[in-house]
């Protein structure tokens, strides 16, 4: 796979002092102290990824609302789509200063990482698994904007993440209102979410009550078949058993945002859903590759 070019990063690498590691990675700016409230779960698979890998690199902060200029200013171009067909800008990006490359998907970066650094940290990203065949009830259904892929690459990799987006996508009102922001950008964010999403205000994007019930027991059903694959390996907590992958933070990026949005009440009943198989992964993967840097 080839990956967009900055052709600025020869003369760039003059510039950088020796102490600046070659990867910089662009994530969205959550309300400080950003390293315990960052929780986009895109942007968690690339870091699981990244820490896995163990390559220095350091997170360069973005504001939501400047998102669209950044990334735009780095010649990433949008890998996704709103319904009406025009771009959607979002993070994470990960620029290469040795080599130049600006990789701007996450699952594009994991793919990145592995052919760039193949031997480097816990090793293969994608090691053959040719049980990822969950598949998610209801995706018909999502209108969120997701990427849309036909990589030749790893594709059990690439459907099972597509799956994996549908699945929490269509419960993502149950998290969307426990995002932190930054008091002088909240507003101008929660403003921004609904003209895109072209609700009445941000209340009316909430879940509240009876339907707020019905909504996390379906997301719990969503789940069932995701489970399942975690439940085959008595070892755990990852689908490998002891050993992680990219599958596992993709599955993760996602619990990292359930257990930093959603209520404490609430997070633990997640935790323990389909006998603690979700907890359980989420705990280990924040323990072994869950640094901020």
């Amino acid at each position: 796979m080839s990956f967009p070019v900055d052709n600025t990063a020869g003369n760039n690498n003059a510039n950088i002092m020796a102490s600046d590691p070659r990867l910089i990675y662009y994530d969205i700016a959550f309300a400080v102290p950003r390293e315990k409230n960052t929780a986009a779960p895109n942007p968690w698979k690339a870091r699981y990824a990244l820490n896995f890998k163990g390559v220095p690199y350091r997170t360069e902060w973005v504001q939501m609302l400047d998102i669209t200029k950044v990334r735009k200013g780095l010649g990433a171009s949008a890998c996704r789509k709103f319904a009406d067909g025009t771009d959607y800008y979002t993070l994470p990006v990960l620029k290469d200063s040795t080599t130049g490359a600006i990789v701007g998907d996450s699952f594009d970066i994991a793919l990145y990482l592995q052919e760039t650094f193949p031997d480097s940290g816990s090793g293969d990203l994608f090691p053959e698994q040719p049980d990822l065949n969950y598949v998610c009830p209801g995706a018909e259904e999502v209108l969120i904007p997701l990427s849309k892929r036909e990589d030749v690459q790893h594709k059990d990799y690439s459907k099972f993440n597509t799956n994996v987006d549908w699945a929490f996508t269509l419960h993502t009102a149950l998290m969307a209102s426990g995002m932190k922001w930054d008091k002088e950008f909240e507003q101008g964010i929660k403003d921004e979410f609904v003209r895109r999403l072209g609700a009445k205000s941000w209340e009316d994007m909430g879940v509240h009550g009876e339907k707020r019930v019905h909504m996390l027991e379906s997301l719990k059903q969503t789940l069932t078949g995701l489970a399942g694959l975690y439940k085959r390996n008595e070892n755990g907590p990852f689908l490998l058993g002891d050993r992680a992958s990219h599958a596992d933070f993709i599955v993760g990026g996602w619990l990292r945002f359930m257990e930093r949005t959603l209520p404490a009440d609430e997070w633990k009943q997640a935790e323990g859903w389909h006998d603690g198989v979700f907890g359980k992964l989420h705990a280990a993967l924040q323990e072994r590759f869950g640094d901020v840097k």
